[in-house]
């Protein structure tokens, strides 16, 4: 399977969606009149949402490559990526914010998300470009 080089301006528009979304993100919580255990929470859901994000877009990758990934692993990062949604979702719904902070929590937290798999992609295609010629050459 041959690999694309990612054009700069698509790695580019990558980082900076993940740089928006996330500084946005954390903006809001910083400046948010929130328990700083509330701060905690959706902090966490962040970083939960992002790990689980870049999880799930490597084993689908590694296994559209023909890398064995165990259908266990599959079945915890769509479980992880799902539950993280969803407990922002509760959290959001149950939280005593104004609709519109609520809705930039939401769109900030997807947008991050989305621009997380987009930046693995890249990383990925552009390092498989940059060792195909080591492979060849060996």
């Amino acid at each position: 399977m041959q690999t694309q080089r990612p054009t700069a301006a698509f790695i580019g528009a990558s980082w900076g969606a993940l740089l928006a979304g996330g500084c946005a993100f954390l903006a809001g919580l910083w400046n948010a009149e929130m328990q700083l255990n509330e701060k905690g929470y959706y902090l966490t859901l962040l970083l939960y949402g992002l790990f689980a994000a870049v999880s799930l877009q490597k084993t689908v990758r590694d296994r559209a490559e023909g890398v064995a990934v165990t259908t266990m692993y599959v079945g915890l990062c769509w479980i992880s990526l799902l539950a993280a949604l969803l407990l922002l979702t509760v959290g959001l719904w149950n939280a005593t914010l104004a609709p519109s902070e609520k809705g930039f929590y939401a769109m900030s937290f997807v947008l991050s998300l989305f621009a997380v798999v987009a930046v693995q992609k890249n990383v990925r295609d552009v390092r498989a470009i940059e060792d195909a010629p080591r492979r060849v050459s060996e």
